[in-house]
Order: C-alpha cells, then sequence, then structure tokens
C-alpha cells in the first residue's frame, strides 16, 4: 500500500512539474522577455496578465498548490535520494544530483522572488518594470537572479528528460539520447530568454 501511495506521489509531482509548473514558467519567461522591448511593453504584458478573469482562483488552483506540492515532495526526494555520483561517474548519475541541487535552489529562489514581488503587493507596491529594475540594481542581487533562473530552467528542463523516462515515453536508449539532446535544447532556449530579460532590467 505504501509502495503505491510513493509511485503516486511521485507520478503527481513528475507530473506538476510540467503541467501545470512548467507551462506557467515558459509564460512567466515569455512576459519577462518583454522588457527588452522597454518599461512600456513589460507594463503593458505584466497588466494583462493580472486583468486576467478569476485570476485569483487560477493562481491559487493552477500556480501555488502545485508548486507547493511539487516543492514539498521535491525536498521529501532531494533528502532521501541516494546519489552515487563518487562511485559512479556517469552522465546522468550526475544529471541526477544536479535535478536534486536544482531543486534546493530554485525552491529558494522562487521563495524569495515571491516576496520581493507578489507578496509586496499586499502591501500597496505595483508588480511593474520600475520594480524589477529597483530589484536588481544591486550587482549581488542581479547575480542571485541569474543563478536562480539558469537553476530553475535547469530543473525543469532536466525533469522534462525524467517525466519522459518515468511515463514511459522514452524507454529506449536510443529515445532517452535523443531526449538528452532535446531537453538541453529547451534549456539553452529558456537560459536565453531568461537572462536576456533580467538583464534588461538592469
Amino acid at each position: 500500500m505504501a509502495a503505491n501511495k510513493e509511485f503516486f506521489n511521485r507520478r503527481l509531482h513528475s507530473l506538476l512539474g510540467v503541467i501545470p509548473v512548467g507551462i506557467f514558467l515558459i509564460q512567466h519567461l515569455v512576459v519577462n522577455h518583454f522588457a527588452t522591448r522597454g518599461p512600456e511593453a513589460f507594463n503593458n504584458a505584466s497588466h494583462f496578465m493580472e486583468s486576467l478573469p478569476f485570476r485569483y482562483a487560477l493562481e491559487t488552483f493552477i500556480i501555488f498548490l502545485p508548486i507547493l506540492f511539487h516543492a514539498i515532495y521535491g525536498l521529501y526526494i532531494a533528502f532521501t535520494a541516494k546519489n552515487n555520483v563518487s562511485n559512479y561517474g556517469y552522465f546522468r548519475n550526475w544529471m541526477f544530483l544536479l535535478q536534486r541541487v536544482s531543486g534546493v535552489v530554485t525552491l529558494i529562489f522562487i521563495a524569495w522572488h515571491v516576496w520581493e514581488t507578489r507578496i509586496q503587493v499586499f502591501f500597496g507596491a505595483e508588480v511593474n518594470y520600475e520594480m524589477m529594475a529597483n530589484i536588481v540594481d544591486n550587482p549581488a542581487m542581479l547575480a542571485f537572479y541569474i543563478v536562480g533562473i539558469l537553476s530553475t530552467v535547469f530543473h525543469f528542463a532536466n525533469g522534462l528528460w525524467t517525466f519522459g523516462v518515468s511515463w514511459g515515453l522514452t524507454v529506449t536508449p536510443r529515445s532517452q539520447r535523443i531526449s538528452t539532446y532535446v531537453t538541453l535544447g529547451i534549456f539553452v532556449a529558456l537560459a536565453f530568454v531568461g537572462v536576456r530579460a533580467i538583464l534588461a532590467f538592469a
């Protein structure tokens, strides 16, 4: 019974990391990328997302609750996993370890980012270009955001590889090799979008 429950939780954890959390990540990066076109373009894109109908319900059930489950169960996986990189330095073993490390870094980054943006709304602040520009005006904070973005997109892209294996989509060595190249390409593309966006605020 316990094994079935863990199997279900791991499947749900994997699924939520792609849908809806992964989709939200891509959408968030795309909106942020409007900063490369200037303050007005970013503010218009940001305000459009904020004006969506049923916004708070969407944020709660499609973003925050899935992220919360993924984060909490992900921490359980990270701290109970048996990493064997020191004994077996294969590429996938390193990816397994980096997935766990990037998950912890990503959780810290997201929690801080939510505090600096979404939570501040309740104190009268407005999420706009000026807010983000003020945040990354500090070089240390800019470096923190770049590391956080890279960690987040790596965790998502490498998680896609794991998702394919755990859901039986890539079961052969050849399909897993192809998936490695595809997910690497996804990481590079999203990293470019994310880092270019944050540098636009700077």
